[in-house]
């Protein structure tokens, strides 16, 4: 299993925003974790990536505890990429220079050869023209397939994607589903916080609904979002239904 979660508890003062969660994600799986705001799927995927400490409970990445204090946040984070719905990118830098910050300064990596990597993903997804450009002249979706890029150019084992498409407009959405499902089509292991319930059906191998930090069901999309076994999931989707999103 690449990604292992196991009884994890994670509180933020009184409140408990992670309960005893448990969750697997095996190679070439895609998870799309649904759930409303507050049910824990942005702290989980935070704590994965060693942003958030847990209180309790042991994360494993391709076996290994990395929630051990020994671990190295750093080189794990080698093997983790994370893509948040705002898009961070540093205004006073070009595109390219956002990309390859990272690799250069925290991971030591060759220059050329990051750089490299760097214009071969642009130019996959339609920005090789941009390279030079500064985030302000980029529309939302052009800023937000630069952010999953500079989450690409270390090769991770995981891609985390908290929401990516939540601040952008709607007839941008689309360029960045389609990045991700291109993503899905070459093997790449993902877990996805979304409100595109649409797009977790066509692009999830597994649907998690979170609710209250636990993890409620979670199954084939097919099962959880069109035939749920839990009355909490059928009451969570019939909210999403007459929002029209489903």
């Amino acid at each position: 299993m690449l990604l292992s979660c196991e009884s994890l508890r994670k509180t933020f003062g009184p409140t408990v925003v992670l309960d005893d969660l448990s969750l697997e994600v095996a190679e070439h799986q895609v998870v799309a974790l649904i759930g409303a705001s507050g049910s824990g799927k942005s702290t989980l995927l935070r704590c994965v990536n060693l942003l958030t400490e847990v209180d309790d409970g042991v994360i494993r990445l391709d076996g290994e505890d990395i929630t051990d204090p020994r671990v190295n946040p750093d080189l794990v984070r080698r093997r983790i990429g994370m893509v948040f719905q705002s898009y961070n990118l540093f205004p006073h830098m070009t595109v390219l220079r956002n990309i390859t910050l990272a690799p250069d300064k925290v991971h030591g990596r060759a220059a050329a050869e990051i750089e490299e990597q760097a214009l071969a993903w642009l130019d996959r997804v339609g920005l090789a023209g941009k390279a030079g450009s500064y985030p302000d002249r980029l529309s939302g979706g052009q800023q937000q397939r630069v952010a999953i890029v500079r989450a690409l150019v270390n090769s991770p084992r995981l891609l985390l994607l908290d929401e990516v498409t939540s601040a952008l407009d709607p007839e941008l959405v689309g360029e960045v589903l389609t990045m991700i499902r291109g993503l899905k089509d070459d093997g790449m292991t993902m877990v996805l916080a979304t409100h595109e319930m649409g797009f977790a059906r066509q692009v999830a191998d597994r649907v998690v609904f979170l609710d209250g930090g636990r993890v409620r069901e979670a199954g084939p999309p097919e099962q959880v979002l069109g035939d749920p076994v839990e009355a909490r999931t059928r009451q969570f989707l019939a909210r999403i239904i007459e929002a029209g999103r489903l």
